[in-house]
């Protein structure tokens, strides 16, 4: 709920009495003061650049040859149990698993020689997610900020009244929420607004009706909340933020305080989230499971203005029975991504919408025998060679970057880190990633110590 209370009292400059509070109910929060609506605005400064990021994480590492790096005249204990399909570019293969892909590979741009070496679940994630080594499966704490927390910090959300970074249903990584998604010493403020912290780390078989989330029913302005007092109440925040001390205490909102307001006073964000009013064939055309409708509402949210999402999409450590677990996720994956990738491109905004598909690692090129209880083939983990997907956001389409050798063992052309595909996001959203920020320590630490730009596909 939200409260408008007003009383008698000296009135500062900008007409609002000592007395005037405000109280906002969003999932866990208890309630805001005006001494925290002052601070509000935590969401970042806004830049020119409208670009946002819709980044659809695939964890547990999916497997390279069984997605973009096909290899179909490998021994078959290595190809696995599909074969390759040509797309619309001539040369561009991507696996039987991707069949809708074939037919926008042309806005594509697969990039094939990425690896970090590693495959340690949180090392991995923690590589791929925020660009650096850091944290490990025996140092668990998030060390660096993420790629949608730095985003969050510099660039903000590109209309006002919607969050700059949102997680759906909740971002994670290896089942930490929000994990290496969150925002480390840049502060809590910057971390991931999550849709639904309920029901979390879904399969796509999981049923649960995504349609109206719950958090929803916390963020309805009361009634007798007239228009006008909603623009005068934000107007007086704003003004009395400008004035509020520079001690950077703003900053460290907790990310429900630095969200709650904006959402209950802006019907817009509100619409974003709720796919109940939704044409049901457009629901149909991405998936009527939590995978296709998150992504769905993704679109929605960077139409709204929102800078960063992702749309988790967990369970691809198949280390056995790889033909049924990764063959019906990437059956839901293509399908969810490829109605993406045609939305955005009929309403015009597949060149302001950069979308990319990864995981922590790929998977061992030789498919193994099983594992204990399930003797039936799966592929371990392997952070030597995986694949990512990009496609929009001004990339150049219909382009393969790199390649591994003829197992899908390890690169063997323009081999690439987690550090370069970050620094090309931040690139293409205007961000220098050189800039610093300090750490816990008061330390001046660089969104990224190095990576260059992939400039075949900028």
């Amino acid at each position: 709920m939200l409260q408008w209370l007003s009383g008698r009292g000296a009135r500062n400059c900008q007409g609002f009495t000592r007395r005037t509070a405000l109280k906002a109910g969003f999932l866990g929060l208890s309630g805001l003061t005006i001494g925290d609506m002052l601070k509000l605005r935590a969401n970042g400064a806004a830049t020119s650049n409208e670009k946002s990021v819709i980044l659809i994480w695939l964890d547990g590492g999916p497997s390279q040859l069984d997605s973009y790096d096909p290899k179909p005249d490998a021994p078959l204990d290595y190809r696995g149990p599909w074969t390759a399909l040509q797309t619309n570019v001539p040369g561009m293969l991507v696996s039987e698993t991707l069949p809708r892909h074939t037919q926008f590979a042309d806005k594509m741009a697969f990039v094939r020689s990425l690896h970090h070496g590693t495959g340690d679940h949180f090392a991995g994630a923690h590589w791929m997610l925020t660009g650096r080594a850091g944290s490990t499966s025996v140092n668990l704490p998030q060390m660096f900020p993420s790629v949608g927390s730095y985003i969050s910090r510099v660039k903000g959300p590109n209309q006002p009244g919607v969050p700059a970074y949102v997680g759906l249903p909740a971002a994670q990584s290896v089942y930490l929420f929000p994990g290496y998604q969150g925002a480390a010493y840049l502060g809590s403020a910057y971390n991931p607004f999550d849709v639904d912290t309920e029901s979390k780390y879904l399969h796509y078989t999981y049923q649960v009706k995504v349609g109206k989330p719950k958090c929803l029913d916390n963020l309805t302005p009361p009634e007798g909340l007239r228009a006008n007092d909603r623009r005068d109440l934000l107007s007086a925040l704003d003004t009395l933020e400008r004035n509020a001390d520079q001690s950077g205490h703003m900053a460290s909102l907790d990310k429900f305080q630095q969200s709650a307001m904006s959402l209950i006073l802006s019907g817009k964000s509100r619409q974003a989230f709720d796919l109940e009013k939704e044409d049901p064939r457009l629901i149909d055309k991405y998936g009527d499971n939590p995978w296709g409708r998150y992504t769905l509402m993704a679109r929605r949210l960077v139409e709204a203005g929102v800078s960063f999402v992702t749309v988790d999409m967990p369970h691809w450590d198949d280390h056995s029975n790889i033909e049924k677990g990764h063959g019906g996720k990437f059956e839901v994956v293509d399908r969810a991504v490829c109605a993406l990738l045609d939305d955005l491109i009929l309403r015009g905004r597949l060149d302001n919408t950069l979308v990319m598909v990864m995981g922590e690692f790929g998977r061992t090129p030789r498919i193994n025998t099983g594992q204990p209880g399930i003797p039936i083939p799966g592929r371990d983990h392997w952070g030597d060679a995986m694949s990512v997907m990009l496609a929009g956001g001004g990339i150049r389409g219909g382009t393969v970057v790199g390649a591994t050798n003829s197992k899908a063992e390890f690169p063997v052309d323009r081999p690439l880190k987690p550090h370069d595909l970050l620094a090309t996001v931040y690139h293409l959203l205007g961000i220098d990633y050189h800039q610093s920020f300090q750490d816990h320590a008061g330390r001046p630490v660089p969104i990224l110590s190095e990576g260059d730009v992939i400039r075949e596909i900028v």
